[in-house]
């Protein structure tokens, strides 16, 4: 992962967000706001809460089915469209070449925007990686053109990393996996580190943990008693201990709440900081168990669906 030494300030609006530069040179807010199982009755409210409250990234995807309510949002806030960054994800079943451009095509459509400021793949597709390495060779395309600004990947293990990097020229400048301190992915950090791609985390605050059926493997971040010992000291939650956990590593994070005061919280982490033990006591809680679901286990016969056109 990258060193701390390369957290730098980026400016948004009146406000100083801490930004993290991609290999390319773009630079992005440390903190960006997800809206995966937003549903679109909610997302445009959501959305436009998180810009009130001063995230100036928004990360959504075509098969969220959402990317039309971002776009209303960010248009109905009044900011500067130069002042936020959207990040969108390709779904596998718009994978290949064209198809991938024409996926361009309907996600700029439904936010109502010519460029994108990071495009990246969603899932590696392993059972038909010649179609996953067309898709990419489309970004690069997508990026040559100026019609995105960044591009990356998603789900992405190492071995696909070392596949993808055989075929193409463009280093993925983002690689957004699930990262929280019960499954911190440490082989999956370092090929960033390595390849000089920023790790971007879903799933930051263990949202995963929540879901039916963790509880069987183990407890909810949330509720975790190292995170909630280490709040305590600073007057924090779990979550904002988690959220700052991802910041002072170099990782781009990416939480999700449509409760306005969630919203609001997780964006409060950059009035204090997390001493080198705290970061140890968090990284030993790592247990290996993944949450999502296994990217050498896609495909486009159980996971596959159209994305809509605009």
């Amino acid at each position: 992962m990258p060193d701390k030494e390369q957290v730098s300030m980026t400016r948004n609006d009146s406000s100083a967000i801490p930004g993290l530069t991609l290999n390319n040179g773009v630079q992005i807010p440390v903190l960006g706001y997800g809206v995966f199982q937003a549903n679109p009755g909610q997302t445009v409210a959501a959305v436009q809460e998180a810009l009130r409250v001063g995230y100036r990234h928004i990360d959504t995807a075509a098969g969220y089915g959402n990317e039309r309510e971002v776009g209303e949002a960010i248009q109905r806030s009044g900011i500067d469209r130069a002042e936020v960054l959207i990040e969108t994800k390709v779904w596998i079943s718009d994978y290949g070449y064209e198809a991938t451009l024409h996926a361009f095509e309907k996600s700029a459509a439904k936010l109502a925007v010519d460029q994108i400021d990071l495009l990246i793949l969603h899932q590696p597709l392993p059972t038909a990686f010649d179609r996953t390495i067309a898709a990419y060779k489309a970004l690069e395309a997508l990026l040559a053109d100026g019609r995105v600004r960044a591009i990356g990947v998603s789900n992405f293990m190492p071995h696909h990393l070392d596949r993808l990097l055989a075929a193409t020229t463009v280093i993925p400048a983002i690689n957004q996996i699930e990262v929280h301190p019960y499954f911190r992915q440490t082989e999956v950090l370092a090929k960033n580190a390595e390849l000089g791609i920023l790790s971007q985390a879903w799933s930051p605050i263990g949202g995963i943990t929540f879901y039916p059926g963790w509880g069987e493997q183990h407890t909810s971040t949330l509720i975790e008693p190292v995170l909630l010992s280490i709040g305590a000291v600073h007057g924090k939650s779990a979550a904002q201990v988690m959220l700052r956990w991802h910041l002072q590593q170099g990782r781009s994070a990416i939480p999700k709440s449509v409760r306005t005061a969630r919203i609001a919280e997780n964006f409060d982490i950059f009035d204090f900081e997390l001493s080198g033990e705290e970061l140890a006591a968090i990284d030993v809680l790592d247990t290996g168990i993944r949450g999502g679901p296994d990217p050498e286990g896609i495909t486009l016969q159980q996971h596959g669906f159209p994305i809509p056109e605009a």
